[in-house]
């Protein structure tokens, strides 16, 4: 089945209302009364994944210097000047060697004496890098890079583990040649129970049936000088409602699942406490406000900031209450709110990013946003984060 149709296949699965057929064919046709059919602007939209063969890759080249200027105005932020960098996301050069490439097999790996696999040791295709950094990279402003942007990304990627020299030119022509020097080629087999249905199992254990055990002790856990590494790991994902995670600012609960249920829930729904409207407060409760007690919007104020400092990318860092990977807002509205240059000051930072201030944690940059959502966003900000009510 082609990449196309695939596509078409998996949409019509999820019952979109657009009827993702061969440009020209009839929806009508098929589908009476459902959808029409996709313009081929509309497929070519949607059909931009890169197979491990390379149909899909569209033509363009890109130099490892050039990519190198590219990382390090988009990508440095988050990944380090030289991929290293463990301080937003895993590292993604390192652990890699030139017998690995000759081989195809990281010994790392096997072995398992580095001490966190990066990228470079896992992958075992060159297109799996292209095709991610094509649909998802940068961060902050996905699929914005194009075509010979990603191409030169992909070169200084891969000139960080060695694979290609620095004076390396990476195009649609020679990519299948650089497929070949990937440390993890042979690493990636379908040799196994897992991937068909019909073959050897990778295990062997039995089913216990009697005298089990009542009990079963965990043996791998997050080690307690990691847990705040990247601040509330529950709190991050607060985008798709309580999240029923770890809260890593606190040590780990003991005891059994069940009794920690509580807990666990309360603190999940805390982690969206910031984003979400508050309820209006009784009489008796707004005669006597808690010295605690969040600001609150005034009659008609414009909270259009609000919704989009606590939707998107800004909340896996940040919340109106209190610190996480980032400062609360409120931390900054009180830092810099008696500054005259405060607001063309935040504004920059959200902008460009930038990092030094709050600690060694970067910003990234958010070149995306319009310049009335940036206004709306520190004015929302220097307000003192205020909540609805």
């Amino acid at each position: 089945m082609s990449t196309s149709n695939s596509l078409r296949a998996a949409l019509a699965c999820m019952g979109l209302g657009l009827a993702l057929l061969a440009p020209g064919a009839g929806a009508a046709d098929k589908f009476p009364g459902v959808g029409r059919g996709a313009t081929p602007a509309e497929v070519a939209a949607w059909d931009i994944d890169v197979r491990p063969d390379f149909k899909g890759l569209p033509a363009g080249s890109g130099t490892v210097l050039r990519g190198g200027d590219i990382w390090e105005g988009k990508c440095a932020s988050c990944h380090g000047s030289f991929g290293e960098s463990n301080e937003v996301f895993t590292p993604l050069a390192g652990g890699t060697s030139a017998d690995d490439i000759r081989s195809g097999r990281v010994a790392a790996l096997a072995g398992n004496s580095q001490p966190q696999r990066t990228t470079l040791m896992k992958v075992s295709t060159v297109s799996t890098l292209w095709d991610y950094i094509h649909r998802a990279m940068p961060w902050d402003n996905p699929k914005s890079l194009s075509p010979d942007e990603v191409y030169a990304v992909t070169a200084y990627l891969l000139n960080l583990g060695e694979i290609v020299p620095e004076n390396f030119e990476l195009s649609d022509k020679n990519i299948a040649e650089v497929q070949a020097r990937m440390p993890n080629r042979n690493g990636m087999t379908r040799d196994h129970g897992m991937w068909l249905a019909s073959g050897k199992p990778d295990t062997q254990n039995t089913a216990c049936m009697s005298n089990c055990a009542e009990s079963v002790t965990v043996s791998s856990e997050l080690p307690p000088y990691a847990r705040n590494a990247h601040g509330d790991i529950a709190a991050q994902n607060r985008l798709i409602g309580p999240v029923r995670g770890a809260n890593t600012l606190a040590p780990a609960l003991t005891g059994a699942a069940g009794s920690n249920a509580e807990a666990v829930r309360v603190h999940a729904s805390k982690t969206i406490a910031s984003a979400a409207p508050l309820a209006a407060p009784t009489p008796a409760a707004a005669s006597a406000p808690s010295a605690s007690e969040p600001p609150k919007a005034g009659d008609g104020a414009d909270l259009a900031g609000a919704r989009l400092a606590t939707s998107g990318a800004c909340v896996a860092c940040h919340a109106a209450d209190r610190k996480m990977i980032g400062p609360s807002y409120r931390d900054v509205a009180a830092k810099y709110g008696g500054k005259a240059d405060a607001h063309a000051l935040l504004a920059q930072k959200i902008r460009k990013g930038g990092g030094g201030v709050w600690g060694a944690m970067p910003m990234p940059p958010n070149p995306g946003v319009s310049d009335d959502d940036l206004k709306r966003i520190v004015d929302w900000i220097l307000a003192g984060a205020p909540a609805p009510g």
